[in-house]
């Protein structure tokens, strides 16, 4: 059988709520990743956290949940905040990757999902306050392009780590208004030494002015993985912007949007085997 084969009994859960605009996209690319996926309103969740128990995967997915109202991803990280939040927590102790693209970056932030305990610390039920911050594009505008991207060599997030990709092929699509990474200078000196910074925009790319062109940051167990970016929106080669000059050698393999979500199954089904293994 299969690797992916394999990995169709892992789950995947895909949070969602009004305004959400890319949970089709976030569940397609679990599926495509090998994975069977549940989509699940934050509110009914919110009535029964226990549920998150039993995924293996979880995704916030992008859009602009409850239209931004307020700030970006401000409501939905505080219903988060007052609800399941022990549930994620827990998850993320067990071992759990989760994805956070875009407004779902936005919401992990002020969640305190991320940047999360430090090293060696374990997750709390009880949320932290936001330590980083996504505040408005240096541009002052919404911009929707397509950005070169690198992974720098000393991160330890499960989602990037040994992404296969040239100068052609990595390549990412944003798309967002309030995308700036921001945070204090020992707090960005902590997520660089502790390998937390997942993935940066290109240098020629650098359209929001991030701090040290930073897109996107894990957790210190590199499970949590948040960006501005969208990964779910490049998971076939027809979606690069010039597909067309692109040789077969270069489309042999996953686009690296897929090649994340293959990493972060290919992780969680190594964590179940293991444990199989244990018992």
């Amino acid at each position: 059988m299969s690797r992916q084969a394999k990995s169709a009994s892992l789950r995947a859960l895909v949070i969602t709520a009004p305004g959400i605009n890319c949970d089709g996209e976030l569940c397609e690319a679990f599926e495509l990743a090998g994975c069977t996926v549940d989509s699940e309103l934050l509110s009914r969740l919110s009535r029964d956290p226990a549920q998150i128990d039993r995924y293996d995967l979880i995704g916030l997915p992008g859009g602009f949940s409850y239209g931004d109202d307020i700030a970006a991803g401000r409501i939905m990280a505080a219903l988060i905040r007052q609800s399941i939040y022990p549930a994620l927590a827990a998850a993320i102790e067990r071992g759990v990757p989760m994805m956070t693209p875009c407004n779902g970056f936005q919401i992990a932030v002020q969640a305190g999902l991320l940047p999360g305990p430090n090293p060696g610390e374990p997750w709390s039920d009880v949320p932290g306050e936001p330590t980083v911050a996504l505040a408005q594009n240096a541009t002052a505008r919404f911009n929707d392009i397509w950005t070169t991207m690198e992974i720098p060599a000393n991160t330890r997030c499960v989602w990037t780590r040994g992404l296969v990709m040239d100068a052609d092929t990595a390549l990412i699509p944003c798309a967002h208004g309030e995308g700036r990474f921001v945070a204090d200078e020992d707090t960005i000196a902590q997520l660089e030494a502790n390998g937390q910074v997942a993935v940066r925009y290109g240098a020629s790319d650098h359209f929001n002015g991030s701090i040290n062109r930073i897109a996107g940051i894990c957790d210190t167990t590199g499970l949590v993985f948040g960006l501005m970016p969208h990964p779910e929106r490049y998971l076939r080669w027809t979606q690069h912007p010039r597909w067309t000059r692109l040789s077969e050698a270069q489309r042999a393999g996953d686009p690296p949007g897929l090649q994340m979500f293959r990493n972060a199954v290919a992780h969680a089904m190594a964590r179940r085997e293991g444990a199989g293994a244990r018992r």
